[in-house]
C-alpha cells in the first residue's frame, strides 16, 4: 500500500473519530448566556426576563458547587474553603445591589439545564427565536471554563411546559481549543456518571 493511501486512510479515521466525539451528547446544567448577534452587546438581553436574586444566588454558587463535585474531601478538608465561601457571599450582596439598583442593566449568564455536544447545544427559553437565527453564546463550565461561540438555530418549537421555547443549535464559529474543552467536558461527567451507576449498581 502506497504511503499516500496509508496517510489518507489515517486521516478518513481521525476524521471520523474526532467526528464522534463531536457529536456526544449529555444533558447538563451549565452557565448559560445568549442573545442575537444583532442585539447590542451589553445590558440585559432582549426577551429575556431581569436577573432574580435567586438566580444570582444559584449562578454565584455552581462554580464553588461544581468544584467541591470534583476535589470531594480534598477542597471540603482545606482551610481555604471557608475563604472562598466568603468571596462567594462577598460578591453575591454586590450583584444582588448592582441590580437591585439598575435592575434593567445587569445582565449574567444564568444556570440553565442543556443539551450538549461538540457541535451544539440546546436549552429552553423564555424568548422565541427564528430557524436560521445567529444567536452569540457564553457557555461557562465547571469548574470555571468560558466558552464563547456563534451558534445558528436549526430548531425552535413551543416547549411541553407551554412558556419557553426549545431551542437547538450547532456550532458555526467555535475556536479549537475551546471545542476540546467542551469534548473534554462532556467525555468527563459521562466517565463520572458511568462510574456512579457502576456504584449505585455495587449497593
Amino acid at each position: 500500500m502506497s504511503t499516500t493511501m496509508l496517510q489518507s486512510s489515517t486521516n478518513t479515521s481521525k476524521s471520523l473519530s474526532d467526528e464522534r466525539r463531536e457529536w456526544i451528547r449529555i444533558d447538563d446544567r451549565v452557565l448559560l448566556e445568549y442573545r442575537l448577534l444583532t442585539d447590542p452587546a451589553e445590558g440585559p438581553t432582549p426577551g429575556i426576563p431581569p436577573v432574580s436574586n435567586e438566580a444570582i444566588s444559584a449562578v454565584i454558587a455552581k462554580p464553588t458547587s461544581d468544584l467541591l463535585l470534583r476535589s470531594g474531601e480534598q477542597l471540603a478538608e482545606s482551610p481555604l474553603l471557608p475563604w472562598i465561601m466568603k468571596v462567594d457571599w462577598l460578591l453575591e450582596i454586590l450583584v444582588k445591589q448592582l441590580a437591585k439598583m439598575q435592575p434593567e442593566g445587569i445582565a449574567i449568564a444564568q444556570v440553565a439545564d442543556v443539551t450538549l455536544s461538540g457541535g451544539g447545544i440546546g436549552f429552553l427559553s423564555p424568548r422565541q427565536f427564528a430557524v436560521d437565527d445567529t444567536l452569540k453564546l457564553k457557555i461557562i463550565l465547571p469548574p470555571f471554563i468560558p466558552i464563547h461561540t456563534t451558534a445558528r438555530v436549526i430548531r425552535s418549537i413551543q416547549a411541553k411546559d407551554g412558556i419557553n421555547y426549545d431551542i437547538a443549535t450547532e456550532f458555526i464559529q467555535l475556536n479549537p481549543d475551546d471545542q476540546e474543552h467542551l469534548i473534554r467536558h462532556i467525555i468527563q461527567a459521562q466517565a463520572e456518571r458511568l462510574r456512579g451507576r457502576r456504584r449505585g449498581s455495587q449497593v
